[in-house]
């Protein structure tokens, strides 16, 4: 066979684009696959096994629309566009879902299906049950509770409670926080999927609401399809139905154009119809009706041998989960017991260390005590030795100084006898000049008699001074000299005159250094 008859031989494809709730696939998809044949492909390719819950979904004309497994894909209305998108979503939800739901990619896709749902309220609960799916969702990411490590705050970039919660309490974002931590707590070591084990109360009872009318002239209403049934709500709660219609109790259910007809098994019961704005909306209803039907019949059946396996390998998984758990649970008390050991151990080390160091550095505070005592007594024995000798010299200044006082007192009484002598003398001293004053005084008299009496003599003595007289007076060896001179004026005293000469004969008697006075003689 040539090259170009296998060219001719190779089917044609188109490009698919599949999102799950995690990840983005693409796939060549032959033009002749029907819906089934990419379904499982994408189940192949996502390991999955319990196909029958999921669907691929796409979107035409504003209308949410599932793929249909027994029809050509291109025969169907499907977005004309490159690569074809389809979403990889949970079409049919189980009753039971801790029995029902037995691989861990079924329930992570569930899991991630079911908290964006009730972010985007299209499925609705109760804020308590948000509160508590929000704190399973934090267990799933974050794995078990550590006080150490999820400090305040950790969750303020996570987005757990539908607007419509926030709205409804206006608690703040720590307020929420503390109460999704506080439910976070109590997961401690239990399986990561915590919503797979909800009380049966808290179960999501609402999955698929589709607006509709009881009669064209009735108010809208909500018809809820489940597990379990077909559920009436009204607009404002759709927490509480006001109509359930459970599987078993349904003989059939059809539609006629936009009239959507249930029939009770109880052919005398009334017939309910209601009416919808579109036949498409009817023909989905209509679908989802009949694969929870066939899944509630399934459920009560016995179970296919692949079922069977599915169950065994998962009860296995499970076990093997558990003992895992247990094991991880026992090393984990045993990592802790050892930890808060060690810690104890550690603990008492560094009591011990401190201990020792505590009794180190009193050992060298005493060491150091003990070197400042000696050297302080040494330097108290020093001082004691100064001291004895400044006592010795104080002693030696005290007998000095008692000398000295002696001295002092002798000098004191010396002293005393000197100023008593002193002022005698003083008292002489006054009277003497006393007395010498009043013979000044009469000098003065006598000094003023005399010259009285020269100035009588001179008279006398001009009539004499034109005589000579002899002068005779001592010589330094004793002899008597002769002069004969001029006399300015003379003294008559008895035989003798005083004679006093006049300028030009005192200076020959300086020469001879006599006195001016001396013995005359008359010739």
């Amino acid at each position: 066979m040539s090259i170009r008859g296998l060219k001719k031989k190779q089917p044609k494809t188109f490009k698919v684009k599949v999102i799950t709730m995690d990840a983005e696939m693409e796939f060549s998809c032959e033009m002749k696959w029907k819906g089934k044949d990419l379904f499982d492909l994408v189940c192949r390719a996502l390991g999955l096994r319990e196909t029958w819950f999921f669907g691929l979904q796409y979107t035409i004309k504003g209308m949410h629309t599932w793929l249909k497994m027994d029809k050509k894909v291109l025969d169907q209305e499907i977005p004309k566009e490159d690569p074809v998108s389809f979403r990889f979503l949970a079409k049919f939800y189980p009753e039971k879902v801790e029995e029902e739901l037995l691989q861990e990619i079924t329930q992570h896709l569930f899991f991630l299906q079911v908290k964006k749902q009730i972010l985007d309220e299209e499925i609705y609960c109760s804020p308590e049950a948000t509160v508590l799916l929000a704190s399973y969702a934090v267990q799933a990411k974050y794995g078990d509770y550590d006080p150490n490590f999820h400090e305040p705050g950790f969750l303020a970039q996570e987005e757990l409670l539908p607007k419509r919660v926030l709205r409804q309490y206006q608690l703040t974002a720590d307020m929420w926080e503390e109460k999704i931590s506080a439910w976070y707590a109590e997961h401690r070591g239990i399986a990561r999927y915590l919503w797979l084990y909800m009380p049966p109360e808290m179960v999501l009872i609402i999955i698929y609401c589709i607006p509709l009318q009881q009669n064209k002239s009735d108010t809208d209403l909500l018809l809820g399809v489940d597990a379990k049934g077909i559920h009436v709500y009204s607009i404002n709660n759709r927490f509480s139905p006001n109509k359930s219609f459970e599987w078993s109790g349904i003989r059939n259910i059809s539609y006629s154009e936009k009239e959507l007809t249930i029939k009770p098994l109880d052919k005398k019961a009334e017939v309910f119809k209601f009416f919808s704005s579109q036949l498409k909306v009817n023909k989905l209803i209509l679908q989802l009706c009949i694969g929870n039907h066939d899944l509630f019949m399934r459920r009560r059946k016995v179970d296919s041998i692949e079922i069977q396996q599915m169950k065994a390998q998962a009860r296995e998984e499970k076990a093997r989960k558990k003992m895992e758990t247990q094991r991880l649970a026992r090393e984990k008390q045993l990592r802790e017991e050892a930890e808060r050991a060690k810690e104890e151990l550690e603990r008492r080390l560094f009591q011990m260390e401190d201990e020792a160091r505590q009794a180190n550095e009193a050992l060298l505070r005493s060491q150091e005590t003990a070197e400042l005592l000696a050297e302080k007594a040494q330097i108290a024995e020093e001082e004691a030795k100064l001291l004895a000798q400044n006592a010795a010299e104080a002693e030696q200044q005290r007998q000095r100084l008692e000398i000295t006082a002696l001295k002092t007192k002798e000098e004191k009484r010396l002293m005393e006898q000197k100023m008593r002598e002193t002022e005698l003398i003083a008292v002489k001293l006054v009277k003497e000049s006393d007395r010498r004053a009043k013979e000044a005084e009469h000098l003065k008299q006598d000094l003023h008699e005399a010259r009285e009496a020269e100035r009588k003599a001179k008279q006398k003595l001009l009539d004499v001074t034109k005589l000579n007289y002899l002068v005779s007076y001592p010589d330094w060896d004793g002899r008597v000299l002769f002069h004969s001179l001029p006399l300015s004026h003379y003294v008559n005293s008895g035989k003798q005159l005083r004679v006093k000469f006049s300028k030009a004969s005192e200076s020959h008697f300086q020469k001879c250094q006599t006195p001016r006075y001396f013995s005359l003689l008359f010739l």
